[in-house]
């Protein structure tokens, strides 16, 4: 059950943020509501068995200082890269993007209200009619991540750093999107 004070924080936040046009936190836009519609009602990634396993074990090996379980490891790293492929994203960039907002922390709430390894803002369970999903859920918020990412980065086509600005209502500020590239630069770059 979510607390009155949360939802404040969330109803707060999201006023706070509402003169930001066209970005994750300034509320519905009715193509990204369509697109989220698609993809939550949507239900394999990897062409063979062998680029799993490489693939896989690579990143399982970079994951291993956030997430110490292994069979969480897998299980997050399975689900960034269907996902990611799904919205025909890099799912390196994922990963990256993913340890930038929440460390790999899957029940992680930011100050704004924001939800899980993506930190997926609650609104847009709401907005696209489906507000008994549990964002806190990897799939529903890596899918949900991924499409509102996807969206962005259509919006903005010959920059990076101002769809990753868009995706953390940040645009028009270097400061995240620089820490989601080094991310995938020294850390998640595909070997």
């Amino acid at each position: 059950m979510i607390r009155p004070a949360t939802i404040l924080l969330v109803l707060f936040c999201a006023a706070a943020h509402a003169d930001v046009p066209g970005d994750a936190r300034s509320g519905a836009d009715p193509e990204l509501r369509r697109l989220l519609v698609r993809a939550v009602s949507e239900v394999e990634s990897f062409p063979d068995r062998f680029e799993a396993e490489v693939w896989l074990t690579d990143m399982a090996h970079r994951l291993r200082q956030q997430v110490k379980d292994p069979e969480e490891r897998i299980e997050i790293l399975k689900a960034v890269h269907y996902e990611a492929r799904r919205a025909n994203l890099p799912p390196e960039l994922v990963l990256a993007v993913i340890e930038v907002e929440s460390n790999f922390d899957r029940f992680a709430i930011s100050h704004a209200g924001a939800l899980g390894l993506m930190q997926v803002m609650p609104f847009w369970l709401n907005e696209i009619g489906r507000p008994g999903d549990n964002l806190m859920n990897l799939h529903t918020n890596l899918r949900m991540g991924c499409t509102i990412l996807r969206y962005y980065m259509d919006m903005e086509p010959n920059s990076l750093i101002r769809a990753l600005g868009r995706y953390n209502g940040s645009l028009g500020r270097r400061t995240y999107g620089d820490k989601v590239v080094n991310k995938l630069r020294r850390k998640w770059f595909r070997s």
